[in-house]
């Protein structure tokens, strides 16, 4: 992955389809291996395959390691890189821990899952509240860590949503909502949104999170309602409440962070105020996007990463087309 400089301070137009390719969840595709890793947390599925310059790739509250299909598909050829996706614990088929995981949880478990594979330094792409863990895993452990990119990152904007949750529901009123929907119905949510999806009634209430919902195929509803865990959604939240983002300011690796203009769980104010934490990090906001940008603007999000898509060559490490960003 490039680092990336001034000249990605831009916003970048997309020209791409729309959210082109499924979730999958075929790890033969990529040549794969299926390993379960023992961790401090409990037993963790990873799915991995040797190779130059490791990716890992971490998943966020709605997340599995298949969420990062898409972008592999666009990514087609990934030059022999090294993979290491795996389901923390209480996701996908990871089983759940006694307690939900904190963000000190999730990168002892990411170390853990790095030495079980041999993999000693990682450029590390995290989603959502798995860009919060990969941001801490730079911190915590700055030796495994070669590069980070946060994609659709939650970071400083819910941070504040989770401290003064009135404050959010002014600034963030996705996030806070279903926070509080989630802590009041628990588990019990997850048979109602099974339901709404029998009924056809699912992409209504995922429409906030994506830019043209009726333009998904029907694989990534469906991972989406699989893939929630409210418990751990609401233990997320607790712990970015209780972090201290200054932490960051000790990062000394390259850092991108990649941004949709219409994502309801952060704000594009995120950018510039994450830039106020390291001011060499490269920002890139993507039109046509929400809060899954791997999976709606995965070519472009291929690109920035400086990952090869079918037929390119490879990308200019600013991974940026379009006008300069004003306003991000």
């Amino acid at each position: 992955m490039h680092a990336i400089d001034d000249r990605t301070r831009a916003r970048m137009v997309t020209t791409d389809p729309y959210a082109p390719f499924p979730v999958v969840a075929d790890p033969g595709r990529w040549r794969l291996l299926h390993t379960v890793v023992p961790t401090a947390i409990g037993p963790v599925v990873v799915h991995h395959r040797a190779g130059r310059d490791p990716l890992l790739l971490v998943h966020g509250v709605a997340g599995s390691w298949t969420t990062w299909t898409p972008l592999l598909a666009a990514a087609d050829d990934l030059d022999d890189r090294g993979l290491v996706l795996l389901d923390l614990p209480g996701w996908g088929s990871s089983s759940a821990p006694d307690e939900p995981l904190d963000v000190d949880d999730a990168v002892e478990v990411v170390t853990d899952v790095l030495d079980a594979l041999g993999v000693g330094t990682a450029d590390v792409v995290g989603h959502s509240m798995g860009a919060f863990v990969a941001m801490h895993l730079a911190v915590a452990a700055p030796d495994r860590v070669r590069s980070v990119a946060l994609v659709s990152g939650t970071t400083v904007a819910t941070a504040d949503a989770a401290r003064h949750p009135l404050r959010g529901l002014r600034t963030l009123p996705a996030f806070t909502l279903l926070r509080a929907g989630l802590a009041i119905t628990g588990e019990a949510a997850l048979p109602v949104l099974r339901a709404l999806a029998r009924v056809g009634l699912l992409p209504v209430l995922a429409a906030p999170v994506f830019t043209h919902v009726r333009r998904l195929d029907p694989s990534v509803l469906d991972a989406f309602v699989d893939e929630l865990r409210p418990a751990g959604f609401t233990g997320a939240a607790r712990s970015a409440a209780a972090y201290d983002l200054g932490r960051w300011r000790t990062i000394r690796c390259p850092v991108t962070a990649i941004a949709g203009r219409d994502d309801v769980f952060a704000r594009v104010s995120d950018l510039d105020a994450l830039r106020g934490l390291l001011p060499s990090l490269g920002t890139v906001l993507l039109d046509d996007c929400g809060h899954f940008a791997h999976v709606e603007q995965p070519l472009a999000v291929a690109r920035v990463l400086g990952l090869r898509t079918s037929g390119e060559q490879p990308a200019d490490p600013s991974g940026v087309h379009g006008e300069r960003r004003r306003d991000a």
